[in-house]
């Protein structure tokens, strides 16, 4: 069987060359730098935003256990600024995402630029053979890999934003014990009357609900943005379709998938930037929730 694979993807490697001019040293350097990177983004953030720190703090786990105390202090502490033990953890995150927002954006980067070579390919190949087929699966993998890049750039470069907000995703929530237990049940208490909470707590609370607001603002105006472009890209792919050859039924084809698929996809990202949009707004409802353990 092994054999038998080894040939038939020999066969298709040749059958792409013969039938679409694939510009192989480019390929090359694109999928070294895609496995490059991608190795990269799951195994660099953590350590590299942890270099200067102390702690261990390049294992969630450790960053978990530290950051319950941190975060019980701060609320005791009515405060708006962040004690020291916290600052510390909020700045490790704002790192770990911005590191891992810039190796989202190579890798981004590297998917278009291989996504358009191979739908090119893929366009120009003549006939159904292995070698058409070949360069379709391979487009419509990289295309995949490019919106999976996207949603974390886009998640990496929120969270950098609101680093606060984004780190108290990571407290136990779900079962919180002692102290920690106490200071949700407190917060969970004022955001329910929130923005009429009073006491030492009220400056913190004001401070986590105006974060927890930029947060999801940041993801609107993102959401946004790719909406625009998803239309915009439709928008080609139609044009496209309507100047296409009717007799060439592969570009017509394939531009009427791309106007669908980018108008449905637009459709979603919109709901999505509405939906953060009106999170942003009124975001006290939305972070009562979230303590609850109802996000």
């Amino acid at each position: 069987m092994p054999d038998r694979a080894e040939g038939l993807s020999m066969r298709t490697h040749k059958a792409l060359s013969r039938s679409a001019e694939v510009p192989g040293r480019a390929l090359a350097v694109l999928l070294a730098l895609s496995v490059a990177l991608g190795a990269a983004f799951v195994l660099a953030p953590s350590r590299l935003a942890a270099i200067g720190t102390d702690g261990g703090l390049s294992e969630q786990r450790n960053l978990i256990d530290a950051l319950s105390p941190a975060f019980v202090k701060y609320w005791r502490s009515g405060d708006q600024g962040f004690p020291p033990d916290l600052q510390r953890l909020v700045d490790y995150w704002l790192r770990f995402h911005v590191i891992k927002a810039v190796l989202a954006a190579a890798l981004l980067i590297v998917f278009v630029v291989l996504g358009v070579l191979l739908w090119k390919a893929f366009l120009r190949s003549s006939g159904p053979g292995a070698g058409g087929r070949g360069l379709a699966s391979a487009a419509i993998l990289v295309s995949v890999l490019a919106l999976v890049s996207l949603v974390s750039l886009m998640a990496n470069v929120q969270g950098a934003m609101a680093a606060f907000s984004s780190a108290t995703t990571l407290l136990p929530l779900g079962a919180p014990s002692g102290q920690l237990a106490g200071a949700i049940d407190q917060i969970k208490q004022g955001l329910a009357h929130y923005p009429s909470t009073s006491g030492q707590n009220a400056v913190a609370l004001k401070v986590m609900v105006n974060d927890f607001g930029l947060y999801h603002a940041v993801l609107a105006v993102m959401a946004s943005i790719v909406a625009l472009v998803l239309v915009g890209l439709s928008v080609l792919s139609w044009r496209r379709f309507a100047t296409a050859d009717r007799s060439d039924r592969r570009t017509r084809r394939t531009m009427r998938s791309f106007g669908v698929l980018s108008a449905l996809l637009a459709l979603t990202v919109i709901v999505i930037a509405l939906a953060n949009e009106g999170t942003a707004t009124d975001p006290a409802p939305a972070l009562l929730g979230f303590y609850k353990g109802g996000l």
